[in-house]
């Protein structure tokens, strides 16, 4: 029997993942903490510590949005948490300044989440994966939920709160061809990257041959990555259309990203959503900044005036069958151009094959009957049925209501706000609830 640590604490909110949106909240929470009242707030996160697609950070990867959509400056320039003092703080300014750039590099935002998070160790909680959600019960009234989670030693722990937020980020997406070979060492994730790249032999100069699955940033980044810092390796980059994609962030197509888009998106009924969703697909999905497709056009260019073709680019090309051998992982491949079904082994294969959203409905699923079909009011709550009195957000699974930039940096500030103001006005109309001696003997119950 797995042994359980109960809390004798009513939060007055959790949050399940401690990602930038979380994160955002919290210094949301905090600044209106002195005009409306300190809450009593905790957030969970599985990893060891504080990392941003840690694997992923490779030394090219640039931020793709302007470092001015920080954690706050869009609600509140004057912000200790700004980008702005970061860099101040670090001396570090003046120095970024000349670089005469609106992108800083990954590695470098990172490190900045992790001198915010850092200042907010109080309420955070790492090595801890929520499993469940599961509501605490009064005369058929959901109440409160009570948080059971798990730690690196394996004890779970059981929490009550009067809200939760689910900001639990995406969850790597396999395609079918590759699912029964997730255990297999040779083939990773992107998400994976740099942890899975530091055991392969390449890293001791031994010739490799890797494929690279996908066509969009991820898989762009992956292939510079390999071609800069693995001479003996040799890539093919395999993707089901007929070229690399040009992301638009020309500035009247980037006003998808703003607040009053938001607006705009959630007030639309369900059909015209989903066009205006679709309409601005090439802004974010399966495409790739443009230096970074110059840079790989450049690469294979050299290529056919050395004569010599390191690497290989195979457009219209659908993955059929991968199957884990000695000798390799061989792909049967097949050209959508042509239908010419051909077999190719690699030593390693690379899935940037992006990320699924469906993380929410496993946590809340003890919750399913007092949820409808998980749709959300404007300040991304769940709109729950009469009997459910507890307060139930989601930053990230919200796409389809309120617009692209659910799933991106672009308006975590003011969506941060939004739920924050939300949370208190919860608290303001159930007058905090019933008491903390009451929630607890409805969760022993």
């Amino acid at each position: 029997m797995t042994q359980a640590i109960a809390s004798p604490i009513v939060h007055d909110l959790i949050g399940v993942g401690f990602g930038p949106s979380n994160l955002a909240l919290a210094i949301a929470l905090q600044e209106r903490g002195p005009s409306q009242g300190e809450l009593d707030v905790l957030f969970l996160d599985k990893q060891a510590d504080y990392r941003w697609h840690g694997n992923t950070l490779v030394t090219q990867s640039e931020l793709q949005i302007s470092f001015l959509k920080d954690l706050v400056t869009l609600r509140n320039p004057t912000s200790p948490y700004s980008f702005v003092n970061y860099l101040k703080h670090h001396g570090r300014l003046v120095d970024f300044i000349n670089l005469g750039t609106f992108y800083p590099c990954r590695m470098e935002y990172n490190d900045y989440l992790r001198w915010v998070a850092g200042q907010f160790t109080g309420q955070s909680r790492y090595g801890e994966e929520v499993l469940t959600i599961e509501p605490v019960l009064h005369n058929q009234q959901v109440e409160a939920l009570r948080v059971i989670s798990r730690d690196t030693q394996g004890l779970q722990h059981v929490r009550t709160t009067r809200s939760v937020v689910v900001s639990a980020g995406g969850t790597p997406r396999i395609p079918e061809a590759f699912k029964a070979l997730k255990d297999d060492g040779r083939v990773f994730h992107h998400s994976q990257y740099l942890e899975r790249m530091a055991t392969q032999p390449c890293v001791n100069n031994q010739p490799m041959s890797i494929a690279i699955i996908g066509g969009g940033q991820s898989a762009a980044e992956a292939f510079i990555d390999l071609n800069d810092s693995f001479p003996s390796v040799q890539v093919d980059m395999i993707l089901r259309g007929s070229a690399l994609k040009p992301a638009d962030d020309s500035p009247f197509v980037n006003e998808v990203f703003s607040p009053e888009f938001t607006d705009l998106v959630f007030q639309q009924a369900s059909s015209e959503r989903e066009r205006l969703v679709n309409e601005y697909h090439n802004t974010n999905y399966s495409v790739v900044d443009i230096d970074l497709i110059e840079r790989i056009y450049g690469i294979f260019y050299r290529q056919k005036v050395s004569g010599i073709a390191r690497h290989a680019f195979r457009t219209l090309t659908t993955v059929e069958k991968a199957i884990a051998t000695e000798r390799g992982i061989e792909l049967t491949v097949r050209n959508n151009a042509t239908g010419e079904v051909s077999v190719r082994r690699y030593d390693a294969v690379v899935l940037a094959t992006g990320y699924e959203r469906q993380m929410h409905r496993k946590l809340l699923a003890p919750l399913e009957q007092y949820l409808g079909d998980f749709e959300v009011d404007r300040n991304y709550r769940l709109i729950t049925d009469e009997r459910c009195k507890a307060g139930i957000y989601m930053q990230g699974f919200c796409q389809a209501s309120h617009g692209l930039s659910d799933t991106l940096l672009s308006i975590l500030p003011i969506r941060a706000d939004e739920i924050a103001g939300s949370l208190y006005d919860h608290g303001k109309s159930r007058g905090h609830g019933r008491s903390v001696r009451d929630l607890l003997l409805a969760t022993a119950s």
